[in-house]
């Protein structure tokens, strides 16, 4: 698939994930297979103040490639402002955010909010658009199937932003009040997909091989996008190409796995310190460690760890 100039086989992207989609975590799963990775979400008035821990989360790495720079709001022309602030970091591609479901986001009006707005939704994606002018950076946004039940609009939305300028539209399967669950409707994501000619990437219930290839073969979409199912996981993406590509897939082994978590959470230190770190490395060795025997009392272990080393000692003893 196409996206502007960026090219990709498969089409496997990354979700933005609040807390979660820093440098580090990106960079292991590039490493696995994920074509186009994401920021975390970043505020459009804080992009706008300057705010330093703001302008933090927008640092992109060469190696993280290509790497879209998520940004939120309602106010068309901060977002613009943001929009033309953020090619500071050089992004491959600006992405809008209309789907985040947290009630601190929707509630002041941005996020999947913009879903009950889709006059506010146009102006935001057209302003946007306008703003980048002739820079030559792909702009994409990401929806959900609607705000509620009753009001399951993506198809007019994704017609909307692709009207105002979108060369992308990425399609979570669920309401904002459905937040993760129940399985999400590939149906709309169908509809989303005959309802526009630019790229549809699906978002929602991917997560092995299976699942992505029912994905591709329901919906008709051009790329699909995981999130949830990379924690601890970051091998889904492998998984994924190899599926598609009609070759075999092997877990990997152990050592591997240690290796990997090592380097990971090593990361997570060298970009936010030992005490920041080390905290938030906490909740990835936790999913790292899902499903395997003894997993609560080294997760119980990990949790009252307060150095890189204490964490290291404890995944070495884990995956022994």
């Amino acid at each position: 698939m196409k996206i502007g100039k960026i090219e990709l086989k498969h089409g496997l992207f990354l979700a933005p994930m609040a807390g979660v989609s820093d440098a580090a975590f990106r960079r292991v799963c590039k490493k696995y297979g994920a074509e186009m990775v994401c920021t975390e979400m970043i505020s459009s008035r804080a992009l706008c103040y300057n705010d330093r821990k703001t302008k933090e989360l927008a640092v992109i790495a060469d190696d993280e490639r290509p790497c879209a720079l998520q940004i939120f709001g309602n106010d068309p022309e901060i977002m613009a402002k943001a929009a033309v602030l953020a090619l500071e970091f050089a992004p491959d591609a600006i992405d809008i955010n209309m789907g985040c479901p947290a009630p601190k986001i929707a509630g002041n009006g941005d996020g999947s909010a913009l879903m009950k707005k889709p006059g506010l939704a146009y102006e935001i994606v057209k302003r946007v658009k306008e703003a980048l002018g002739g820079k030559n950076v792909p702009l994409t946004v990401k929806i959900r199937s609607g705000w509620d039940e009753k009001s399951k609009n993506a198809p007019e939305i994704a017609s909307l932003c692709e009207k105002a300028g979108a060369d992308a539209i990425t399609i979570h399967g669920r309401t904002k009040d459905q937040m993760y669950s129940p399985p999400a409707d590939l149906d709309i994501i169908r509809e989303v997909k005959k309802s526009v000619s630019v790229p549809v990437i699906a978002n929602g219930n991917i997560y092995d091989a299976k699942s992505a290839l029912e994905m591709f073969g329901y919906t008709n979409c051009d790329g699909i996008m995981i999130g949830r199912a990379a924690l601890g996981n970051p091998y889904v993406f492998k998984e994924i190409a190899c599926a598609l590509d009609g070759k075999d897939y092997k877990k990997p082994p152990r050592h591997v796995v240690v290796a990997d978590i090592k380097e990971h959470i090593t990361a997570l230190v060298e970009l936010k310190g030992e005490f920041v770190g080390v905290r938030e490395a906490r909740k990835h060795v936790a999913w790292y460690l899902k499903g395997m025997p003894g997993a609560p009392v080294f997760r119980n272990q990990v949790n009252a760890a307060t150095s890189l080393k204490e964490i290291k000692t404890i995944i070495d003893k884990a995956f022994n």
